[in-house]
Formats: C-alpha cells, sequence, structure tokens
C-alpha cells in the first residue's frame, strides 16, 4: 500500500491523538516531533513490506521456473501468501 504524505501525517496525528487521549503515552519532546517519528516508523513499516512484497514475487518466480510443468497446477496468489507470512515470520515484520 502507497500512501501519500499527507495521509501518513494524518494517520501518525491520529495514533498520537489516541495514545495522548488514553495516558498511554507521555511526550518528552515537542508533539511535532514525537509526530515525525511516528511518521518515520510508518514509512519504514511500509518500505519493509513493500520489499517483502518484491522478494516474495521474486521467490515465487524462481520456485515456479524451478518447477517447470508442474506449476500449473499451482494457486500463485495462495503459494504468494504462504512465501509473503513465511518471509514476514522471519524478518519479524507483521503484516
Amino acid at each position: 500500500m502507497r500512501l501519500k504524505d499527507d495521509q501518513i501525517r494524518g494517520l501518525a496525528e491520529k495514533v498520537y491523538n489516541d495514545l495522548a487521549a488514553e495516558d498511554l503515552i507521555t511526550s518528552r519532546g515537542e508533539r511535532g516531533a514525537v509526530v515525525a517519528g511516528i511518521m518515520r516508523a510508518i514509512t519504514e513499516n511500509f518500505a519493509s513490506e513493500q520489499k517483502l512484497e518484491r522478494d516474495a514475487e521474486k521467490l515465487l518466480d524462481e520456485t515456479m521456473s524451478a518447477m517447470g510443468r508442474g506449476a500449473v497446477e499451482i494457486d500463485r496468489r495462495r503459494m504468494l501468501k504462504m512465501i509473503k507470512d513465511k518471509l514476514a515470520k522471519e524478518r519479524k515484520i507483521v503484516l
């Protein structure tokens, strides 16, 4: 998923506001700096997820090529999900 910068800022603001409203965080710095940190974390998470997606597609293509004609019977979507889940677990990424 690709979000625009203003969408990421809105999401970060929402996260900050919800956490602050529930007294789950106490900010030691300026609100803007904390929101910027949340934005960075969200952006990095999306980048990790996109890399995982590319790596899973590549691994699936390699696997299907190696299988040759036997790959015709494989459900590509299902296999891709299985590969993504495995890579996410190995990389400790929550999908």
